[in-house]
Parts: C-alpha cells; sequence; structure tokens
C-alpha cells in the first residue's frame, strides 16, 4: 500500500478536519443515515427496479425512506411508549400496595452475601404503611427539576438527530450510486489496488453488524413471549416486542425485564416475577454475548471474542450506532495487519540467504 501525502492532500485534510468542527452537531445523524443506506441499499435496488421507471429516481428515493422510517423508528417509539405506560400502571399498583405496607419477597433474605441486610433495610424502609409515599415526598423539588431537563434535553437531541437523519437517508437513496462511484475513485487513487477490497470488506461487516441487530431482536422477542406467557403476564406479547426492540441495545431489554418482574412481585404473583427475571436475563445474556457476536462473526471474518469486543465497545464509545462502528473497525484494522504481515513476509529480491 503507497500513500503519497503532498501539499495538496495536507490542505485537503484540513478542510475535511474544519468541515467536521462545523458539522459536529450533525455528525450522529450523517453516521446513522450512511450506516442504514449500506446495510439496506440490497433492498433499496430490488425495491426501485420496478418503480423508478414510472415514478422517478426522486418519489422512489422518498417512498423508500417512508418505508425504513415505518419500520425501523415505529416500533422503536412503540416499546418506548409502551414501556412508559406500562410504568405508570406499576407507579399506580406500587402506590395502592404503600397504603399497607409492600412486605419483603421472602426469597429475599436468602440471597447469599447481602440478603438478609437487604430484607432488614426493605423492612425498615418499605414494609411500613405509606413510607414509599414518604420517601418520594423527601425528593427535593430542585432535584426533580434538574432530572426532568435532562430528560427533555435528551429526548429533542434525539429527536433532532432522527430527523435530520431521515433527511439526511432521502439524499443518499437519491444520490448513493453516484456518491459511491466517487468515493471508490478517490480511496484508489489514495490507497491504491487494495481500496476496493477494504470497501467490500467494511460493507459486508457493516452489514452482518446490522443483521445481527435485527437478529437478535427477533429471537429474544419470540424467546422471552414464550417465557411471559408461562409465567402468566398480563399482555404478554406486548411485553415480548417491548423487550425484543429494546434487546436490539445491549442491556437496554434488562429494562423491560425488571419492570415487569416488578409489577408481577407488587400485583403478588412472586414466583411468576422470579421466573420472569432468571429467564428473561439469560436469555438478554445469551442473545448479546453469544447470538450477537455469532451472527455478526459471518461478515466480519474476526474471532468470536473480537466480535464482542467490537460490539461493546463500540456502544461504550459511541453508543447505539457504536454497535455497528465497533466491529467494522476491528475488521478493517485485521485486514491492514494481515496486508503488512504478508508484505513482511514476503522475501526480499536479491537478498542473500544466510545457511
Amino acid at each position: 500500500m503507497n500513500v503519497r501525502i503532498s501539499a495538496g492532500w495536507i490542505y485537503a485534510a484540513l478542510i475535511i478536519a474544519l468541515s467536521i468542527v462545523v458539522l459536529r452537531s450533525f455528525l450522529p445523524s450523517l453516521v446513522i443515515a450512511c450506516v442504514t443506506a449500506v446495510a439496506s441499499w440490497p433492498l433499496y435496488e430490488r425495491f426501485a427496479f420496478p418503480v423508478r421507471q414510472r415514478i422517478g429516481r426522486g418519489a422512489t428515493s422518498f417512498a423508500f425512506t417512508v418505508l425504513m422510517t415505518v419500520f425501523v423508528l415505529v416500533p422503536m417509539m412503540f416499546a418506548i411508549g409502551a414501556l412508559l405506560i406500562e410504568a405508570n400502571v406499576l407507579l399506580r399498583d406500587i402506590a395502592a400496595a404503600d397504603r399497607n405496607g409492600i412486605p419483603p419477597p421472602p426469597w429475599l433474605a436468602s440471597l447469599p452475601l447481602a440478603g438478609s441486610w437487604l430484607a432488614e433495610r426493605w423492612q425498615l424502609g418499605l414494609a411500613r404503611p405509606g413510607a414509599f409515599a414518604a420517601w418520594v415526598e423527601r425528593m427535593q423539588p430542585a432535584e426533580m427539576l434538574v432530572w426532568a431537563q435532562s430528560l427533555g434535553q435528551f429526548m429533542a437531541r434525539h429527536v433532532f438527530i432522527i430527523a435530520f437523519a431521515v433527511l439526511v437517508l432521502y439524499f443518499l437513496y437519491q444520490q448513493g450510486e453516484s456518491l459511491s462511484g466517487g468515493l471508490r475513485r478517490v480511496l484508489s487513487q489514495r490507497l491504491g489496488e487494495r481500496a476496493e477490497a477494504y470497501v467490500q470488506l467494511a460493507t459486508c461487516a457493516l452489514r452482518a453488524s446490522v443483521n445481527s441487530m435485527l437478529v437478535v431482536g427477533l429471537i429474544e422477542g419470540l424467546a422471552v413471549w414464550i417465557v411471559y406467557s408461562i409465567a402468566g403476564a398480563v399482555h404478554a406479547g406486548i411485553w415480548a416486542a417491548i423487550t425484543g426492540a429494546l434487546g436490539v441495545v445491549p442491556f437496554l431489554g434488562y429494562v423491560a425485564v425488571i419492570t415487569l418482574s416488578l409489577q408481577l412481585a407488587i400485583t403478588g404473583a412472586k414466583t411468576s416475577a422470579v421466573l420472569v427475571l432468571a429467564l428473561g436475563t439469560l436469555i438478554l445474556l445469551v442473545g448479546d454475548k453469544v447470538v450477537r457476536p455469532a451472527v455478526a462473526r459471518d461478515g466480519t471474518r474476526l474471532p468470536f471474542v473480537w466480535v464482542l469486543m467490537g460490539c461493546l465497545g463500540g456502544f461504550e464509545a459511541f453508543g447505539l450506532i457504536g454497535l455497528v462502528i465497533g466491529p467494522v473497525a476491528l475488521t478493517l484494522a485485521r485486514e491492514i495487519w494481515e496486508q503488512r504481515m504478508h508484505e513482511v513476509r514476503r522475501p526480499i529480491p536479491g537478498a542473500a540467504t544466510l545457511r
């Protein structure tokens, strides 16, 4: 790989850096749109081929953008909305139980190490009638206001990010072929003959990472639906859809499992609560630690542990989009390393052989 650094290259790098500074607030939207466009491009080509000649390129791109928005955003919005509704029901159940006091579950004291301490603290805190309401009243109004403001800012920022991501996604569907061709030509000029291989490898790794997210969400949703039905949970299908949609993000599905477990425990179904908590946690753990890396490994060609570290490390560094960026970055790093090792092992022409 022969990279030529010239004055023009330096000037271009400075301009790109300045552009990144200007667009830093829009970078999450750009990254989300690019990942979505690359991952869904084969579907877009199948959709566009029969209809583009009849309705035009712009209308085709707009229609497919609407479809992607509905099928990607609506399930997540449904999951969050349904979880908020169920959380409200849970709070009402807690308030009703608090009138007579909330006794500790029988199994709490039998937990190893901290079981007796937790049972004692529960008995002192929540077992008395009205204890939970008194605890809520002791909360500082200023702290609740700060929390509400932070939540509002978080929601507003993500609405902004998603709105611009949808707008950029429409542009990418419309101009994707020309942008892809130009990018490939630039990379070929700068990186040489290996550029095309890098692009293909990154594309396969990206699509494999996205597929792993979808497969994990589907499998976890179906598995917990069986568990919730056996446990006798009300609205088991809705709770399974919530868990599967949130389970696309590592550790977020546990929120649904814990919420349902608390709701069952408050209503007196303690055995069902323990069953949901234990088996639901096990299903999510297997989905995040086994299924996700196993599905992504076919496209990234990385060992299991590296796929797992790429998913979790990428999520920690970049958030949800890091689930895709992490494995792709490690895949490219592995390819570059193997290429360099191949060049190092290549015999030097005319070199003397030691005997």
